[in-house]
Parts: structure tokens; C-alpha cells; sequence
């Protein structure tokens, strides 16, 4: 991978407002319902020093966006992602993308899969510290009482996608 390469950004419009995303080549670094900037700040330092461009060469990115909410709520599985945190919030980013969609699990449940079943709250953390939502699905993670916890970009957007996959009515 050449370093010297700037990332690209592209922004896609959806039911929930504007989600930007960065890519480094065909890999997601950093997506959300926030500003370029918020967003880069959640990359890997080396990454951050690299430049950023504005892309429309992404349609493959902006047409996977474009499909999970249209419906095919499973596209995101496909995407290939990288991003910074401890390797117990790197197991419980592995265990969130295994998640299906229409589907949630407690913060406890995620601990226990992320190989730590102790780590409730650590979950809870990589749930909070995700640079890549909703595409590592953290909105997928709900309490153990089953009421339905934080998320970064609101409530209410938690409760849109799960409502959009099918988990909740």
C-alpha cells in the first residue's frame, strides 16, 4: 500500500442525512453521519497526515450505500474495512459484522463473542469508539434489558436502521 496515495471521500445522500465515507483504495477507513473532518480525526495518525480528495470515481461505494438502503440490508457484508483500536475493540468489530442483518445482541453477548465476556463495558466502548458506522454495525448492539442503549449519531437514527433491517417494528 503506498502511503503517499491520498484517501478519497465521497458522500452519499440517504434517509438519514448525508453519510460520508473515507477509502483508502477499495478499503473503508472511516464513514458516519458527520462532518469530513469528525470523521478523520477517527483514523489511524499515518493516515490522517495523508491528503483528501473528493472523489465521484466511487460509485462502487455510493451504489453499495445506495443499495442497503433501498432494502438489501446485507451489501455492507461485502465492504472491506480498517481502522484504528485496542485488539479486544478489533475482535468486538469482527463480532459486530457478524451480526446478521434484522438481527441484535446485548452488549454482554458481544463481550462474550469479542472473547471477553467480562469486557461489558469495553464493549460498550468499541461500540462508541467505531469509525465505521453503520457499516460495522454497532447499531445492531442493544442493552441486556432490551431497551436500546446509545448511538453516536442519536437515537433516533439507531432506531431508523433497525426498523430499515427488520429487528424491531
Amino acid at each position: 500500500m503506498k502511503r503517499s496515495e491520498p484517501l478519497l471521500h465521497a458522500s452519499s445522500r440517504t434517509p438519514l442525512g448525508v453519510l460520508e465515507v473515507i477509502v483508502d483504495q477499495e478499503t473503508v477507513l472511516a464513514a458516519g453521519f458527520a462532518s469530513l473532518n469528525t470523521l478523520k480525526k477517527k483514523l489511524y495518525e499515518e493516515d490522517r497526515a495523508r491528503e483528501i480528495r473528493t472523489s465521484k470515481s466511487l460509485t462502487w461505494l455510493t451504489e453499495c450505500i445506495a443499495d442497503y438502503f433501498d432494502g438489501n440490508i446485507s451489501v455492507f457484508n461485502q465492504l472491506k474495512v480498517r481502522q484504528p483500536g485496542s485488539g479486544f475493540s478489533q475482535s468486538a468489530w469482527k463480532a459486530m459484522r457478524k451480526i446478521p442483518a434484522g438481527k441484535v445482541i446485548s452488549y454482554a453477548t458481544l463481550a462474550q463473542r469479542a472473547g471477553s465476556p467480562a469486557a461489558v463495558r469495553a464493549a460498550g466502548t468499541a461500540c462508541g469508539r467505531n469509525a465505521i458506522a453503520p457499516i460495522i454495525p454497532c447499531h445492531r448492539i442493544i442493552r441486556s434489558d432490551g431497551s436500546f442503549g446509545n448511538y453516536g449519531y442519536g437515537i433516533d437514527k439507531k432506531l431508523w436502521l433497525l426498523r430499515h433491517e427488520g429487528a424491531i417494528d
